[in-house]
């Protein structure tokens, strides 16, 4: 019989070096939940500064907020990225807001969607978020006051831009308040976990395009079903044994699903940019983009005399796109990013001599740029 030695078994005493180590740890967590507290404090006198405010949306500036997180980065010497650095101010930010009344954003839902994810990023998670069934009830809850601000997809990196969120604005009178990158990771899901029993697969079409080389040599014979979104194909693929959801990994854990295989994106930098949508337009920050949409008059030229001012004042151009305007027959609206703020004074003069050739300018938004 073994002879067990004193002591064995028990955790040893940790060092001086370790335990002045984790008492000055302790200390430096004091003094961080000191200053949060603080920090909570003064958010609040700012919100009594503004007089009687009724809603959330009255203390929240977006510029602001994207000034004091690029302020953060250009601070950061490390060990901590700035990715993480951001995610600890915005949610100490989200936090802090919501002392008031929590921000409510709609977002395309059902729970566990990219869109949702979006809003954490963005708003952190203190905000409220508001599932809805489609891009279009996003639009709408938003005009009629029901949401602060909505979060819809408006292109991927991969298989370009979502002409719906685009045709949209066509009508909407909502404004763009900012912008959201998010690094889109798919995963095949199923109940069993086994591809074996897969026989249909259910996704978001924009996710089944992107993981088609995937698709096609693994799973060659399954059914590939549209959804409304990869978190309602995880909804979908939870009832079945032969079923599986391509969505990403939140939507698993939200509807009790078990990962088969992931990440299954053709393109490992696969990124989805969406759009933080509101109701007014914003001042400048130091780091914007601004977004229009420009109807041209029917000829020769058209074109060119949309794009050269821009040329002539210097002003980078990121994005342009052209949509059926639905005023007429052959009828094109062109949507444009520019780098810098409507105020700006080259992007200013640009849209001032733009104004002589196009038949109507709008402008969807003046924003920050996404940060990360």
């Amino acid at each position: 019989m073994a002879v067990r030695k004193a002591g064995a078994g028990k955790a040893s005493p940790a060092s001086p070096e370790l335990a002045q180590v984790r008492e000055r740890i302790d200390g430096i967590d004091r003094q961080i939940q000191d200053l949060i507290a603080e920090r909570a404090h003064w958010a609040r006198q700012v919100g009594k500064a503004k007089g009687p405010l009724t809603a959330a949306i009255d203390y929240y500036r977006p510029e602001r907020e994207a000034q004091v997180l690029r302020r953060v980065l250009d601070r950061n010497q490390g060990p901590l990225n700035d990715e993480v650095l951001l995610r600890l101010f915005r949610e100490i930010m989200s936090a802090c807001l919501a002392q008031q009344e929590p921000l409510k954003v709609g977002f395309l839902g059902p729970e566990g969607t990219f869109s949702q994810q979006a809003l954490h990023k963005h708003f952190g998670h203190s905000a409220k978020g508001l599932p809805l069934a489609s891009i279009e009830e996003v639009f709408q809850e938003v005009e009629a006051g029901h949401a602060d601000f909505g979060i819809v997809p408006v292109e991927n990196s991969g298989q370009g831009t979502i002409q719906s969120t685009l045709d949209m604005f066509l009508t909407s009178p909502l404004k763009i308040c900012g912008e959201v990158e998010l690094a889109v990771h798919q995963f095949l899901m199923s109940r069993t976990g086994r591809i074996e029993d897969i026989e249909r697969v259910y996704s978001h079409p924009l996710s089944l395009a992107q993981a088609k080389a995937w698709l096609r040599q693994h799973l060659p014979k399954a059914e590939k079903i549209p959804a409304s979104s990869n978190a309602e194909a995880a909804r979908r693929a939870r009832n079945a044994d032969d079923s599986a959801a391509i969505a990403g990994e939140n939507a698993g854990h939200v509807y009790g699903l078990k990962t088969i295989a992931g990440p299954i994106e053709d393109h490992p930098d696969n990124t989805t940019r969406f759009l933080v949508l509101g109701r007014e337009l914003l001042p400048p920050c130091g780091h914007d983009r601004t977004s229009l949409m420009v109807f041209v008059r029917d000829q020769p030229g058209a074109l060119y005399n949309v794009l050269s001012p821009f040329a002539r004042h210097g002003v980078s151009m990121n994005r342009i796109e052209s949509r059926p305007a639905h005023t007429g027959r052959w009828q094109y609206a062109f949507f444009i990013d520019v780098d810098g703020h409507a105020q700006d004074g080259p992007v200013a003069a640009a849209l001032a001599e733009l104004g002589g050739f196009a038949a109507d300018i709008r402008i969807l938004g003046a924003y920050p740029v996404a940060l990360l």
